[in-house]
């Protein structure tokens, strides 16, 4: 495939897997990785880098014209529970660096660009069971305003100006090959860790707190997808709802105890209660999968079986 990307971001929790995803697919020389800081080296040897800083708009387009860049993935962001604590600093992020890569695309370096939303696009007044592609979206964290003004120039862009953007609203993402990154939903990759590490785990979350969560191997597979399906097929341009599973601290414990039966974990919810309060407890994907196929592959015990393996041997 002829295809040149360019990944901002790329030393984060989707950014590193989604690079070595996207150099198996396209080769390693078509992927350009980036981030603000330098990479790892063994991330630096596979294929090019390049350090960026989001909020630099000519530093993006020196890579963009340097490689010739067909498609930008831009997964730099300042996430739920960090950004609530730099609200200025995460608005200039997660909105400056949006601007930056949707005005290369209007003036045409660039052909296709994803872009992240979240389940913190929706609110307290959001219905919490089942949210719909269209609903109440009144957000309460800098983090969801941030991404909900995203969507809207998204949409605006590719009305206007024909931009190629395509979205998808994360959930909560579990992996094991990178640590908990300061988000809400963190909770449930950090009590796999110490789950090995203690058999204990204490939750900021009350144990009834259901969430929508997703497994890292099928959240990269929904980010691919919907980049390579066709434009036609593409009919939400704000972005897509995207669900593999909910559950609470409780169910996930549950699924721990399984394969660690001394396991026990505890309670004691803080300020992040409040957001994962405001959030849906599940989500309805249905437009994505009519749309352009999505079909998740993990369900929680898959999840928690992988998990448990790959961090034991970590």
């Amino acid at each position: 495939m002829n295809t040149t990307i360019l990944i901002i971001g790329a030393c984060g929790q989707i950014g590193s897997e989604l690079t070595v995803k996207l150099r198996q697919i396209y080769g390693n020389d078509n992927v350009i990785a980036s981030d603000i800081r330098k990479g790892t080296q063994e991330f630096v040897s596979t294929g090019p880098f390049e350090v960026v800083n989001a909020m630099d708009f000519n530093q993006i387009e020196e890579v963009v014209e340097k490689y010739k860049v067909d498609e930008v993935y831009l997964m730099a962001a300042l996430l739920s529970a960090t950004a609530e604590k730099n609200p200025a600093f995460a608005w200039d992020l997660n909105m400056n660096s949006l601007f930056h890569v949707l005005n290369l695309a209007k003036a045409e370096k660039i052909k296709k660009v994803f872009w992240p939303s979240s389940i913190a696009v929706f609110g307290p007044t959001t219905p919490r069971i089942d949210t719909p592609q269209y609903t109440v979206m009144e957000p309460s964290t800098v983090y969801g305003i941030s991404k909900q003004t995203g969507e809207r120039w998204c949409e605006y862009y590719h009305q206007k100006y024909g931009v190629d953007v395509r979205s998808i609203r994360y959930p909560g993402l579990i992996s094991w090959t990178t640590p908990p990154g300061g988000g809400t939903t963190d909770y449930a990759v950090d009590i796999y860790y110490k789950a090995l590490e203690n058999k204990a785990y204490t939750c900021f979350l009350s144990e009834e707190t259901a969430l929508p969560m997703m497994y890292m191997d099928d959240a990269i597979k929904a980010t691919i997808s919907i980049m390579q399906a066709p434009a036609d097929d593409v009919k939400i341009r704000s972005s897509y709802n995207l669900s593999a599973m909910s559950f609470t601290p409780k169910e996930i414990a549950q699924s721990i105890k399984k394969q660690i039966p001394e396991f026990t974990i505890g309670y004691e919810p803080d300020f992040r209660q409040a957001i994962a309060d405001s959030w849906p407890a599940s989500i309805d994907d249905s437009c994505a999968r009519n749309d352009w196929g999505w079909k998740h592959d993990f369900d929680l015990e898959k999840m928690t079986a992988v998990m448990l393996e790959n961090l034991s041997k970590k």
